[in-house]
């Protein structure tokens, strides 16, 4: 009988502990709706998306958002373009070419990039990267997106490392030995089998790394530049969506206009976020299923 209703107890605290997380979402959810509708009655939907005056505290301001957007896009994009190669590589070589001892000291260690604080990756961006960016390309400041997606990229890469490597070690080692037996080179074998079979896995860890680079807030704040304007070039300063919420967002008269606009740009990045992890689900479940079949 005590065994009976120690069971219950500890059935009831998961529960609990696992429908909150739900109610702790759909609290976020209401507020985000709540303070950042008003804008959108306001500005319109339209405006507010596609509107290139970014000028909140003029009169009468402008709430156009696409500088911000185009920031976010742009760093974003410049991440993902270092962050997916060198951490698809860094993938493979861990888990199909270094020996066992050095695979269990390099992926911990790569691991650990997660780990640091994002203000120290600002930092070095603002000590490093920016000085460099500006005597490179003679510019007259090195806080453009470039340096920004640089850091992003650096960031992004132990959720790509960690991702990949798992869905490549995942992969039967029934599809190695067959590769092998048919005469394949240990390249052609991880090109042409090991690869396309974790294609699944390997577009998640690219979708969740973008989604770890366009929610960054403090790196983007210190090394992007806070330009609010519509970027032609990797070069130029820019504002991206976090970087605005948190420059603004203690400036901004609570229930004023300014600050409905910073949760609705709030609402933007929650819902791209969003739809990156469910299509990351997605590509997950379809790795799984792939696997589970092989």
């Amino acid at each position: 009988m005590r065994r009976r209703i120690r069971e219950n107890l500890i059935h009831a605290v998961l529960v609990a502990v696992a429908f909150s997380s739900l109610v702790f979402l759909v609290g976020i959810v209401l507020v985000l709706f709540r303070e950042g509708m008003p804008i959108f009655q306001k500005t319109g939907l339209a405006h507010f998306i596609f509107g290139r005056d970014w000028y909140p505290t003029y009169d009468p301001p402008s709430f156009g958002t696409l500088p911000l957007m185009a920031g976010s896009f742009l760093v974003t994009v410049g991440a993902m373009a270092i962050a997916i190669p060198v951490g698809v590589a860094s993938a493979i070589t861990i888990s199909q070419v270094l020996p066992g001892r050095a695979r269990g000291i390099v992926k911990p260690v790569v691991e650990l990039l997660a780990g640091v604080p994002s203000v120290v990756y600002g930092l070095f961006g603002m000590q490093i990267m920016a000085p460099l960016m500006m005597n490179v390309f003679n510019l007259p400041t090195g806080l453009t997106a470039l340096t920004a997606s640089i850091i992003l990229g650096i960031m992004a890469l132990p959720t790509v490392v960690s991702i990949a490597e798992d869905a490549l070690s995942a992969v039967p080692g029934t599809y190695r030995e067959a590769s092998y037996a048919l005469g394949a080179t240990r390249w052609e074998t991880i090109s042409r089998v090991l690869v396309p079979a974790a294609s699944s896995g390997i577009v998640t860890a690219a979708l969740l790394g973008m989604a770890r680079a366009i929610g960054e807030t403090m790196t983007v704040l210190m090394v992007a530049g806070g330009a609010a304007v519509v970027p032609t070039s990797f070069l130029q300063p820019v504002r991206p969506m976090t970087a605005a919420i948190a420059a603004e967002m203690g400036e901004a008269p609570v229930g004023g206009s300014h600050y409905h606009a910073l949760f609705a740009i709030a609402i933007v990045l929650f819902v791209v976020t969003l739809a990156f992890n469910m299509v990351a689900d997605s590509f997950t479940r379809r790795f799984q299923r792939k696997v589970a079949g092989g």
